[in-house]
């Protein structure tokens, strides 16, 4: 029997620095008086007056430790919100994981408000955590306190970078196994978790999904003394998931090289690089082994194919609500309910909608991710994520590597970039892979290529996973829109779940 916290409890916070023992030279800050435990941890009250007049009342933890061994004071807090709703039921609240990563960079716990997915969720009656994530650029100084340095400006000496691969999700997990560890004492259900994402951030709720409990992240988990609990969750939401890193190059140029000689414009070394990428990737999309939902095989041959029938998806889901398509977009309507709602989407002239998506938002430059070295360009966000603590910048993929001539891509680094990618544990046998999930990505989102969620999507249908995915019509590199629909979902997957646990 779940033993709830009462609205009033008056705890004890242990959260002093008083006393802290370094572990071992810049290693991670050893608190002594530390705990886990949410039953010796206070709260505040607080309310959000929505635009409507609508009114939440809820209980705001704040700065909660969430591991023993913080290796970046500046980050390894979480924020919990409990709407007073969450006290009096049945203990099956489910948790609203939020984590508002971008670029791969660290993000501080934050409130909700009104404007937000966050606000959203606890007016909908769902507990809501927001934990601070470690990213490629969090440090701490030789003293072990946080460092705030401009982007481009020298880190002070001895300063440690804390936030490298794969520190970000080794810090969501051990933020869901802290929930877990407190099941028992707080409201709501540590088996409802459900993380959202954006971006960077996307990718990373898709990565708590697909890999729970996965041992290969135990050693991170264990240095940071993190629970002893599992980390599987209930469901997770990614809005433009920018993952599958190591193979990103090749689909983006392998998509848009059609586009070089029309919308997109290259200089002659940068158009043999995007040749060569695009040569590679049709040997990594027919080793996935992905299935239509027919059965029918997924290949490089049939490829576009298979994209232009989830753009055509997504145009008629337009028209039937009455968006404009314009005819540069090559989208062919029915001409003979040309202007009406709800009008047949007929087809998509590919070669030019991918023009278009170039002429709404220019393309990255070949390569588009690992770029460290290649045609003499600097470190993009990935390369720092996979760099190393002392701040250099590494490239991950073969490719890039060779061109560069200054990285090498040794057993250790390799194992970090793995421990990134989602597509990795799906379907891997050890994985504890969420049941439910929900992929939006824009149909003019150029930040990675179309087939990057696609391919999520498809293997995690070819398993047997519960997945709502859209590519919405027209949409940029955003997240957390159409809130109505998510929370519909939502709701939708709660109820299910309810209802099979009292078959």
């Amino acid at each position: 029997m779940k033993k709830f916290l009462t609205l009033f409890a008056v705890w004890v916070v242990l959260f002093s620095c008083a006393g802290t023992d370094k572990g071992g030279d810049n290693g991670p800050l050893v608190f002594d008086e530390l705990s886990l435990d949410m039953d010796k941890m206070t709260s505040v009250e607080k309310t959000l007056v929505f635009y409507d007049g609508a009114v939440v009342n809820y209980r705001a933890y704040e700065k909660i430790y969430y591991v023993k061994n913080v290796a970046d004071p500046a980050y390894h807090y979480l924020n919990m919100y409990i709407p007073e709703s969450a006290y009096t039921g049945n203990g099956e609240t489910s948790i609203f994981l939020w984590n508002t990563v971008g670029g791969y960079m660290a993000s501080r716990y934050q409130e909700p408000t009104v404007a937000d997915v966050a606000g959203r969720a606890l007016r909908e009656g769902f507990i809501v955590v927001i934990p601070g994530v470690r990213g490629w650029n969090s440090m701490v100084d030789q003293a072990g306190e946080p460092v705030a340095v401009p982007l481009g400006s020298p880190a002070p000496e001895g300063a440690v970078y804390t936030g490298r691969a794969p520190a970000a999700i080794v810090d969501l997990k051990a933020a869901v196994r802290f929930l877990r560890h407190n099941d028992a004492v707080m409201p709501g259900s540590a088996e409802r978790i459900i993380s959202d994402g954006t971006s960077a951030g996307g990718a990373l709720s898709a990565l708590l999904g697909a890999s729970g409990n996965n041992p290969a992240y135990e050693p991170y988990l264990r240095a940071l003394g993190a629970a002893e609990e599992r980390d599987d969750i209930f469901a997770a939401i990614c809005y433009c998931p920018i993952i599958d890193l190591e193979h990103a190059d090749m689909a983006y140029e392998w998509l848009y090289r059609g586009t070089n000689a029309q919308a997109r414009s290259l200089q002659p070394g940068e158009t043999a690089v995007s040749n060569e990428l695009a040569a590679l990737y049709p040997a990594y999309l027919d080793s996935l082994g992905l299935r239509m939902s027919d059965g029918t095989a997924v290949s490089s041959a049939n490829y576009m194919t298979y994209l232009k029938a989830f753009l055509l998806n997504s145009a008629q889901t337009a028209r039937n609500a009455d968006f404009d398509i314009p005819g540069e977009t090559g989208v062919i309507l029915n001409k003979n309910f040309q202007g009406t709602p709800g009008e047949l989407v007929l087809d998509i002239d590919m070669d030019k909608y991918l023009n278009y998506v170039v002429v709404r938002t220019p393309l990255k430059t070949p390569p588009a991710f690992d770029q460290f070295g290649v045609l003499n360009q600097g470190p993009s966000a990935e390369n720092r994520l996979f760099g190393g603590e002392k701040g250099d910048s590494a490239n991950f993929t073969t490719y890039s590597a060779e061109k560069s001539n200054s990285s090498v891509i040794d057993e250790a680094l390799q194992s970090r970039v793995d421990l990134m990618n989602p597509m990795n544990f799906i379907g891997d046998g050890v994985s504890r892979v969420a049941k439910n999930w929900y992929l939006r990505h824009g149909s003019v989102d150029r930040d990675t290529a179309f087939q990057i969620p696609i391919n999520l999507y498809t293997k995690l249908n070819n398993f047997g996973y519960d997945v709502d995915f859209r590519l919405t019509w027209n949409r940029g590199h955003q997240g957390d829109y159409d809130l109505d629909d998510l929370f519909m979902w939502i709701k939708k997957i709660v109820k299910a779940a309810a209802e099979t646990k009292n078959l």
